[in-house]
């Protein structure tokens, strides 16, 4: 079965051109050894065994970036197959698409030296052909995601076929709520000092730019995961996104349970936060039995302001 996936070629795409020109995509974050035979077939045991590795060699990051890294080397070491599809943004407003034709490689001394051979398509792609819901897991800024879920919009690129501007997910309730709620999600990012959170909560950060936003788990991204000041506390924030409220707290608990798991340390505490335009009697009866999860409401405000027509 074909996958999908969206990988980052260097920072702001960097090494796009070195890619497209020879035919591969990588990674580096400054593991410089030949992982060939060491990646397994469970992503896990390859993380216990090389976090350690990854923080001795980055040293001042967190297990939460230690964590993101290595799990990206695996994917692209063991997880990818080949006729797998990628999208890859060149840093120039387009996303080129390819096909994986090898198996891992490592290029000692080269950039990006973690390597998989790809077959470049000749058209690019810019983000209007891309529906809202696919471009929120194009734009993170992760190296290596997985964007299967969207496998029906993006298949047909590589046919020449237009835009999909529809909402293909049936636990959608209500489509309008969705679309309002996809921006919102930048909204909080960029206006995170302004909201409730804020006073206890930061968004997840590394090296000045936002890794909390659309944070890759093994059942799907996260909406955004911030970390309270003192640090002892793990912050999952959904959007409902007009969903059904089942859904939802679904959701957060299954990603709340990979943060405890794969993230948290021993001595931090794993909490979420929905956050949603209107609660209902079937959110607030889940909610009764999910202590660790609290429910935010944002409201939309605009205000018409008459302005003088100027003569030409």
């Amino acid at each position: 079965m074909t996958e999908y996936w969206r990988i980052r070629l260097g920072r702001e795409g960097a090494h796009a051109q070195a890619c497209l020109s020879g035919g591969f995509v990588g990674l580096d974050y400054r593991v410089h050894i030949d992982l060939t035979g060491r990646f397994g077939a469970d992503w896990r045991q390859f993380n216990a065994g090389h976090l350690d590795l990854w923080l001795e060699r980055n040293p001042g990051k967190s297990r939460v970036a230690a964590g993101l890294a290595c799990g990206a080397l695996w994917s692209l070491g063991q997880g990818m197959a080949e006729d797998d599809v990628l999208l890859a943004p060149d840093g120039n407003g387009r996303f080129h698409l390819g096909k994986v034709t090898g198996g891992y490689t490592y290029a000692e001394g080269e950039v990006l030296p973690h390597r998989r051979q790809v077959q470049w398509e000749t058209e690019s792609f810019e983000k209007d052909h891309f529906s809202e819901d696919l471009w929120r897991s194009l734009r993170g800024p992760q190296s290596l995601v997985s964007i299967s879920k969207h496998a029906g919009e993006i298949a047909p690129l590589a046919g020449g076929s237009g835009p999909v501007l529809s909402v293909d997910d049936d636990t959608v309730e209500d489509p309008s709520a969705f679309a309002l709620e996809a921006h919102l999600e930048d909204f909080l990012v960029a206006n995170w000092s302004k909201t409730a959170l804020a006073s206890e909560y930061d968004l997840y950060v590394e090296d000045g730019e936002v890794i909390g936003q659309q944070f890759p788990t093994d059942t799907g991204p996260m909406d955004l995961l911030a970390v309270s000041k003192d640090g002892s506390t793990l912050l999952v924030v959904e959007l409902k996104r007009g969903r059904a409220s089942d859904v939802v707290v679904g959701q957060i608990q299954r990603y709340m349970g990979f943060v405890k798991a794969e993230l948290a340390t021993e001595d931090q505490q794993v909490r979420g936060a929905i956050i949603a335009l209107e609660d209902s009697k079937r959110l607030r009866r889940a909610l009764e039995v999910a202590p660790a999860i609290d429910f935010y409401r944002y409201r939309v405000h605009f205000e018409l302001e008459k302005g003088a027509v100027t003569q030409a």
